[in-house]
């Protein structure tokens, strides 16, 4: 029996430390799932944006029938004053600070300073590895790499992501805490730099901009090859299982007949080839004829609609 995330955190309150688009979304994700939840930025002005975007999005997701109560959910989401009034007594604390390794490492000392010994303290980061920036601290074996799809409170996955120092019941906690709250907890059992999302992400972001240098397909025909094509399957099933099902004797009939295709494919890359700043300018010129820097907000917000229906429909047939 799935047990709730109150039950988990025993009925404490949990900390987010950073309230951009990121931080902002984890407070939605744990109010949603019932606890109380306190913010802290030590940024000017941070507390009444991330406001202003929470409220928006809790009324998106209400008009989407994911809450039922968004008045209910921002309730429970309070803004501290300093990092340690939002740590004080807490069961669990997401980290969604600036991704630099430095700016972690000065975070960590701190919450070292002023966490309880029981607290849990997940990292956001998108792929630095926690030993980057907890190593020797006394929280080491309390922390670990919680990082999420943006936006966390409507994509569902997380990687959990221990360093060498971090204790196994800290990942049995963060498994359970996030299981608890919806979220699909993915167990990365050794450390590695941008995890697994980013990491397959990766490859193809190489490919695709090394397509458009070479001027085999413009932006738009890749990112078409995509939303019309690879991602129809990939937003309901895995690589491993697509081509399980590509093949008439599965899995390993396809890699026999399309294993050598592949790796001619990635022997034909230089696989260290970086975007250079000419290749930057045109895809940013090819973007930017399609959508005007002046639309992006108005564009996320679109986003944000059709994940909500996305995220709607798989509620409803349980995918």
């Amino acid at each position: 029996m799935t047990r709730s995330p109150a039950e988990v955190t025993r009925g404490q309150a949990v900390a987010v430390v950073g309230a951009g688009l990121v931080g902002g979304g984890w407070a939605i994700v744990f109010a949603r799932g019932g606890l109380s939840v306190r913010l802290f930025d030590a940024q000017p002005g941070a507390a009444a944006s991330a406001l202003r975007l929470i409220k928006e999005q809790l009324g998106a997701m209400h008009a989407a029938g994911l809450i039922d109560d968004p008045t209910g959910v921002l309730r429970r989401i309070q803004f501290a004053e300093t990092l340690a009034e939002a740590v004080d007594g807490t069961a669990y604390v997401q980290e969604s600070a600036f991704e630099r390794t430095d700016v972690k490492r000065a975070l960590m000392e701190d919450l070292d300073r002023v966490c309880a010994l029981q607290t849990v303290i997940g990292s956001s980061t998108s792929g630095i590895p926690a030993s980057q920036f907890v190593s020797g601290l006394a929280i080491a074996p309390r922390v670990l790499i919680a990082h999420p799809v943006n936006p966390p409170h409507l994509v569902p996955v997380v990687e959990l992501v221990a360093s060498p120092e971090t204790a196994p019941e800290t990942i049995e906690f963060t498994r359970d805490l996030m299981e608890s709250l919806g979220q699909t907890a993915v167990y990365v059992r050794k450390e590695i730099e941008g995890f697994v999302l980013n990491r397959l992400q990766g490859v193809l972001l190489r490919e695709a901009w090394a397509l458009v240098e070479d001027g085999i397909a413009t932006c738009e025909d890749i990112d078409k090859t995509i939303r019309d094509g690879l991602g129809w399957r990939w937003s309901f099933m895995g690589p491993f299982e697509t081509i399980d099902l590509n093949a008439p004797g599965g899995i390993r009939d396809y890699a026999v007949r399309l294993g050598p295709l592949y790796h001619s494919i990635a022997r034909s890359r230089d696989q260290s080839r970086p975007w250079s700043p000419e290749l930057m300018d045109e895809v940013e010129r090819q973007r930017r004829d399609l959508l005007p820097v002046e639309k992006l907000a108005e564009r996320r917000a679109w986003r944000d609609r059709v994940l909500m229906g996305m995220a709607a429909s798989r509620k409803k047939e349980q995918v």
